[in-house]
């Protein structure tokens, strides 16, 4: 059932603080947060609240002021920038609310992308992408390059990418944000589709319609967790808990 794995992720106390020109931004407070392996957690909350700066934190893009982040029971507080790269390449993948796909790679070039920092064998990785688009619905545009897709189709290979490797968690921040409303309930199924495969997923969203399809909703508010409930969207049973924070 999802949520009851082991813990991939635990934020205890963390804290994120920016100076510019003298002047100290709190962007996070005092967050602790657990997501577990097979889990579907939405993060949402007003703009500006640290929604974004919690998922870079998350994805090993930022470190934290102060408090402690462990990913998969090990702390990353330590690690060197070519560790940190390689776990981003190994065991998160990302799905940005820009899509970033590059203009001059075809579709499955840029799926394939993350695979070739891994001295991956050229029949494993054409494999592997094949599986991906396949996952998404886009075999049929593979070679096709990213102008000659809708936002929609683009967000879609954005996702491919983001599972090809097949990481340990999925992080998505805004990944309707520059869709229109049908296009973004299409990917909004994509990931439920996804999770219900066995991925664990953490999305960023402003959105309360979104925030529904996850198993577990965090709110937060000027960089502090306000408020946590199971919305059952994706599999908790009914009167079922979400999985307590630490």
């Amino acid at each position: 059932m999802p949520g009851n794995g082991a813990p991939l992720i635990q934020l205890n106390g963390v804290r994120k603080v920016f100076f510019t020109d003298e002047v100290e931004t709190h962007a996070l407070a005092d967050v602790h947060l657990e997501i577990r392996e097979g889990e579907y957690v939405a993060i949402n909350g007003p703009s500006g609240c640290g929604k974004t700066t919690l998922l870079s934190i998350l994805g090993l893009l930022d470190t934290p002021s102060d408090g402690s982040y462990l990913l998969e029971d090990k702390p990353v507080a330590n690690l060197s920038p070519a560790e940190r790269a390689r776990i981003r390449n190994r065991r998160i993948g990302f799905v940005f609310q820009a899509f970033n796909l590059i203009g001059d790679l075809t579709v499955a070039e840029n799926v394939e992308l993350p695979l070739t920092y891994r001295g991956m064998s050229g029949g494993e990785r054409t494999k592997r992408v094949q599986q991906a688009l396949e996952k998404v619905g886009m075999v049929h545009r593979a070679k096709h390059y990213p102008v000659q897709l809708s936002g929609g189709q683009q967000q879609r290979v954005a996702v491919a990418r983001a599972v090809v490797g097949d990481p340990a968690i999925l992080l998505a921040d805004e990944p309707t944000g520059n869709l229109d409303s049908s296009n973004g309930e299409a990917v909004m199924n994509l990931l439920r589709t996804l999770h219900r495969g066995g991925a664990t997923v953490c999305m960023v969203t402003h959105d309360p319609r979104y925030a529904k399809h996850a198993d577990r909703s965090i709110h937060l508010f000027d960089g502090r967790v306000v408020d946590e409930e199971g919305t059952g969207a994706s599999g908790l049973g009914p009167g079922e808990p979400p999985s307590p924070r630490p």
